[in-house]
């Protein structure tokens, strides 16, 4: 080989290796800070209900359980996620305007417990409403 063939090795080396390195950059997400699961932590000073269950007052965890491939499955557990209370399919929604509220609520008959209508993960356009039947 030559130097003039080395050289031009090198440099295509050097060309490919600069290309890996972007891709590989460009493959991290944009916002590695954000919270892709939605995670919302949500204390109830009464007993609430989702689809199939009733939950007593308490502090819960509200997020999407497959953030990356089902946006519209979500994960209600303990606050310690030791227990996992309601896991399902919701709808999606867009958030209300002007709603700054973390859940709506839906109407519930004298002494049950109140049905959780919709959640609303913080900062996000769109929101979760529970499907009851």
């Amino acid at each position: 080989m030559t130097n003039m063939t080395i050289r031009m090795n090198r440099r295509m080396l050097l060309a490919l290796g600069g290309l890996a390195v972007c891709g590989a950059l460009g493959a991290v997400p944009g916002d590695a800070g954000t919270d892709v699961n939605r995670t919302t932590r949500l204390t109830f000073n009464k007993p609430i209900s989702l689809p199939g269950v009733t939950l007593g007052a308490g502090t819960y965890l509200f997020e999407r359980a497959a953030p990356t491939t089902a946006l519209e499955i979500v994960r209600v557990s303990s606050s310690d996620r030791r227990f996992v209370y309601f896991m399902g399919y919701t709808e999606m929604v867009e958030v209300p305007r002007g709603n700054r509220a973390a859940v709506s609520f839906g109407e519930a008959s004298a002494g049950a417990a109140t049905p959780i209508a919709a959640w609303y993960p913080t900062d996000a356009s769109t929101g979760h409403r529970f499907l009851y039947r």
